[in-house]
């Protein structure tokens, strides 16, 4: 079986785009399962897959987070990875997806979690909103004259929260056009053979800087609808980063609270094609993690946290063992 890729809530359980790509484990938060309850469910998972990645968004209420490592604690298992993912809930139900396509494939449970943190920076994330007032707990900048203008009842601001803060207040008509670039998506294209050049998108789009810029690969986008009645992404946005497909889903329970208001419109972008996330992950060089011996790519394993490197010697103990020499 496929290692499981968990999730706290079924509104992150994006559809599956094909009929090889499994569902999502649920691991349910404190108020609908009880400790024993998350025990035997875990134990479970862990029965039938071998191992569990569940992702731990910093959004996720904390007597969730305390239940999860507590299962993980009292179990006594490295097999469960606790990933700390921070992509709005939109985003991180698209990450969910993608590495649910990633889980059929060969890669070994130690590279599926680490791959994590690398598709997290080819996502990108924002939303279409009718304040932007409470937006600077999300670090998407926000100036004086923004939140006076949120104070008006026709206002819509264009939001991309990642993978680059952006906020630009939409015109009249209800949108603009934007371009697609970003140090993102180049990187991205140098991997999957996907991606065009950010200058010269520059160029062709400099009258329309001020609205997000979007990817330069190929991307579906995912979007949705809140309280707020505008079809800005999906008849605006998704044409003007070229996005070959467009699918709306219910808004997760999590986002009016993460963007601050319910008059929103959320949208995340992300790769859809298994061949291109199997391409970038399989392009990293593998190592081996030196704490637990899972197999890991990037700079730490998903499943112990360990760094790849040992960390340097602090300063004292430099010192001692400098003065311990003969």
């Amino acid at each position: 079986m496929p290692t499981a890729i968990a999730v706290t809530s079924a509104d992150l359980v994006l559809p599956a785009p094909d009929r090889h790509t499994p569902g999502a484990a649920l691991l349910h938060p404190p108020e609908q399962h009880d400790l024993e309850a998350a025990l035997a469910g875990t134990s479970a998972l862990l029965e039938r897959h071998g191992h569990v990645v569940a992702l731990v968004p910093p959004w996720l209420p904390r007597p969730t987070v305390q239940r999860l490592h507590t299962v993980r604690a009292i179990l006594e298992t490295d097999r469960i990875a606790l990933l700390d993912i921070d992509l709005p809930p939109l985003g991180t139900a698209l990450l969910a997806r993608q590495l649910r396509q990633l889980s059929v494939c060969d890669f070994s449970p130690g590279v599926i979690a680490s791959a994590a943190r690398l598709l997290s920076h080819y996502i990108f994330a924002g939303a279409l909103l009718g304040s932007v007032a409470k937006l600077d707990r999300v670090r998407v900048p926000v100036g004086l004259g923004a939140h006076a203008r949120s104070w008006s009842p026709s206002a819509q601001f264009a939001v991309l929260a990642h993978p680059t803060p952006h906020l630009a207040r939409l015109g009249s008509a209800g949108g603009g056009r934007g371009g697609r670039g970003g140090s993102h998506a180049s990187h991205a294209g140098s991997h999957a053979s996907h991606a065009g050049s950010h200058a010269s998108h520059a160029g062709s789009h400099g009258a329309a800087a001020d609205l997000p810029a979007g990817p330069d690969f190929a991307t579906h986008l995912t979007f949705a609808r809140g309280q707020l009645t505008s079809d800005w992404v999906a008849a605006e946005l998704a044409p003007a980063w070229q996005v070959q497909g467009v699918l709306e889903n219910p808004l997760p329970a999590a986002s009016p609270a993460w963007w601050g208001t319910p008059k929103l419109v959320e949208f995340a972008a992300g790769i859809p094609d298994l061949s291109v996330l199997y391409q970038l992950v399989a392009s990293v060089r593998r190592e081996q993690c030196r704490w637990c011996g899972l197999e890991l790519i990037g700079d730490r394993c998903g499943f112990c946290a360990a760094p790849l490197t040992a960390p340097p010697p602090s300063e004292a103990a430099a010192t001692s063992t400098g003065r311990s020499r003969p």
